[in-house]
């Protein structure tokens, strides 16, 4: 019996110690932190990033660029395209719910209060200016832009344009002095910017009253053509953009704007700065795409998807394989 007990004793020992060892070890991890933990714990899961764009077509067909890009690269996303208006995606993007989204280079003169600089209406320096006010002011990247101008500009019926001889904007206020029926499909953004509706007003000398616009809540040309091409409300003018596909072929005449009343809108992603150091491959990923992009492709592309009703996703991923992006 007293060699049992003995024996009792020895193995209680054991198991007590092997108990001690094992608090001191979790002890010293719990001392040491996240940092004693394997390196693969913090970098196999970065956050996705949020895609968003504009509502409007051509948002749409850039948003989706975007994220078959980061597929291809490897990069996770949230899909958030067409997520709304201009100062919708913009303060969604400063207030970090979004990562990235396709803006255009004229919009920083409202979107940094510099309407004025003359630098806007020029390709490069309108890029360089937002380029570096935006990363002073908010830690935002701005990648390379296309070599494409999606300025706004103002289109008409081909029939209102033959019978008041319309080629211009520098036609359209003696036009409407001599009485010319008028009245315009617009987004609400366009008639309320400073930097839209009322620049052509005041370089022009025309004033449109309520009753000669058709305000829409967003900016989806696409909306406002087929109002001018159909009468409808009497709608005989629509704005467009200058990378709009469907405007010849809907019967309508864009109006020429020879004292450059418009900013040069230069489409580019812009990219949260905290995103890319998260994930640095994203210009090497859009930057040669973006390239392509010039202005009669940007029209193509929009005319499948305006004219033709093809999904703007399709649209970009076989525009992408075409060039050799996928």
């Amino acid at each position: 019996m007293a060699s049992q007990g003995a024996f009792t004793a020895t193995v209680a020992k054991l198991i007590s110690r092997r108990r001690a060892l094992r608090t001191l070890a979790a002890g010293a991890l719990l001392g040491l932190g996240v940092a004693a933990l394997p390196s693969f714990a913090s970098a196999a899961d970065k956050e996705p990033v949020v895609v968003a764009s504009k509502i409007d077509g051509e948002g749409a067909l850039l948003g989706n660029i975007l994220l078959l890009m980061f597929e291809k690269g490897g990069i996770p996303t949230v899909n958030k395209v067409q997520m709304g208006a201009t100062k919708v995606v913009r303060e969604a993007l400063l207030a970090g719910e979004i990562g990235i989204y396709p803006e255009y280079t004229g919009n920083g003169a409202f979107m940094l209060s510099d309407v004025g600089n003359p630098a806007w209406k020029n390709w490069e320096q309108g890029y360089e200016r937002v380029k570096k006010l935006d990363a002073e002011k908010n830690h935002l990247v701005w990648l390379e832009p296309a070599p494409a101008n999606n300025t706004w500009a103002i289109a008409v019926r081909n029939d209102l344009a033959e019978k008041y001889k319309l080629s211009s904007l520098k036609d359209l206020g003696p036009a409407l002095k001599d009485g010319m029926p008028f009245k315009i499909a617009a987004g609400a953004e366009f008639v309320e910017r400073e930097d839209a509706l009322p620049s052509f007003e005041k370089t022009y000398s025309f004033d449109l009253n309520q009753d000669q616009i058709l305000s829409f809540p967003g900016n989806n040309t696409a909306v406002f053509l087929k109002a001018a091409a159909e009468q409808n409300s009497g709608v005989n003018a629509a704005v467009v953009y200058g990378t709009d596909g469907a405007v010849a072929s809907l019967g309508l005449t864009v109006l020429n704007d020879p004292e450059g009343a418009q900013p040069v809108y230069a489409p580019a992603p812009v990219v949260r700065e905290a995103v890319l150091k998260a994930y640095p491959q994203i210009p090497e990923l859009l930057n040669p795409v973006f390239k392509t992009l010039d202005t009669k492709t940007l029209q193509e592309l929009n005319g499948e998807v305006a004219i033709n009703g093809m999904d703007p996703k399709v649209v970009a991923r076989d525009y992408l394989k075409a060039q050799g992006f996928l």
